[in-house]
């Protein structure tokens, strides 16, 4: 039987997984409803960014599973590559 994020993975394409990734920095901001959680993961440069309603306890040096897909936004005219979390658990 497949796993939940085995069929996530096959129906949306553009996704990734990375299993047992280290998280370097986990930065919470609240911003209205919402807090915006920016998270840094050992060996990449890109932030991989997720929205919570409620905050979250600290992830900093946690080992997390992370589903995920690429995308840029554009912040002050530059351009900048940023993962949006889709999934994410403590491994």
């Amino acid at each position: 039987m497949k796993s939940a994020i085995d069929k996530l993975l096959k129906t949306h394409e553009k996704l990734t997984q990375s299993d047992m990734v280290k998280v370097e920095s986990h930065v919470q901001r609240e911003s209205a409803e919402w807090f915006l959680n920016t998270l840094l993961i050992e060996g990449c440069t890109v932030p991989f960014k997720y929205r919570r309603k409620q905050r979250y306890k600290d992830l900093k040096g946690q080992r997390v599973n992370l589903t995920y897909y690429h995308s840029v936004e554009e912040i002050a005219g530059v351009e900048m590559e940023v993962m949006n979390v889709v999934r994410i658990r403590v491994a």
